[in-house]
């Protein structure tokens, strides 16, 4: 297990994304839109983790509940594993309380499931997994995602997968 992000829940991704761009030198940001979740996200590297910002794109987002009751701030912390089901598994046979039964979509690519903060101290906890095994980060700072090749250079058809 490692950490793979921390999550910052915002209300405007713009000016956010300038702001955090100042802070941590504007390098390789990654823009998403989880349509599942009602969300738009922009991560920033930061060493072997990312910085995610996170704006709600309806007013029924969990992002948007979130800045209605707590303001901007600190969401989650997302830490990595090698199997998000059976890690979900393990925690709620140690009484961690879930609020995913099950792995579902996230952005990156991968495989996510959040633990309710009632039993974490107060702090929503999400398990990410990369979706398939064969994807990796490729490039300083956590560049596109692409599949693993014995080759160099781009993949048939374009720079990632």
């Amino acid at each position: 297990m490692k950490l793979s992000h921390l999550g910052i829940a915002v209300r405007d991704l713009d000016s956010a994304e300038k702001l955090f761009s100042s802070l941590l030198g504007g390098a390789n940001v990654h823009h998403e839109e989880v349509a599942d979740q009602k969300v738009r996200i922009a991560s920033f590297p930061l060493g072997d983790a990312k910085v995610e910002l996170t704006q709600p794109l309806s007013d029924d987002s969990p992002i948007s509940k979130f800045l209605d009751k707590r303001g901007e701030g600190i969401h989650h912390l997302a830490f990595e594993v090698d199997d998000v089901a059976a890690e979900l598994a393990r925690l709620k046979a140690r009484g961690f309380q879930l609020i995913d039964e099950k792995p579902r979509s996230g952005s990156h690519g991968m495989q996510i499931a959040f633990l309710h903060p009632k039993s974490t101290n107060g702090v929503l906890i999400e398990l990410c997994q990369t979706e398939n095994p064969l994807l990796k980060k490729v490039g300083a700072g956590g560049g596109p995602l692409r599949a693993e090749s014995p080759h160099p250079g781009p993949l048939p058809g374009g720079e990632g997968v």
